[in-house]
């Protein structure tokens, strides 16, 4: 491909799956890196803040830590993204956990690509 500019022309729709899909994935990478006291301790934390006191389940707390990590991690706007994205697809193919799959062969609410 010397000079040639590979890109992606998909529907919205799985442009916004696969934006999903990426975002999805950079929280996970946390949470994969954190031990279970830190989850225990960062979903403790947050679920006071919610004004919380009860007992949770673990399941519960990594769903709490998840949400908490989700609202502070910088990613980037949908829209900029997709921009990036269409130029550049292979820079995000590895973060992809194959959720975005779903929207393949669905109707797209705006049939024209990206």
């Amino acid at each position: 491909m010397d000079g040639e500019k590979r890109g992606s022309r998909e529907p919205r729709n799985v442009l916004r799956a696969k934006y999903h899909d990426y975002c999805s994935a950079q929280v996970a990478d946390l949470l994969v890196y954190m031990s279970p006291d830190e989850i225990y301790l960062l979903a403790h934390r947050a679920y006071r803040e919610q004004g919380k006191n009860d007992d949770i389940s673990y399941a519960e707390m990594v769903q709490v830590a998840t949400e908490w990590l989700a609202e502070r991690v910088a990613l980037p706007p949908f829209d900029i993204w997709a921009e990036d994205y269409q130029k550049h697809p292979e820079r995000y193919e590895e973060y992809f956990m194959g959720l975005w799959e779903s929207e393949l062969g669905q109707p797209s609410s705006d049939d024209e690509p990206g």
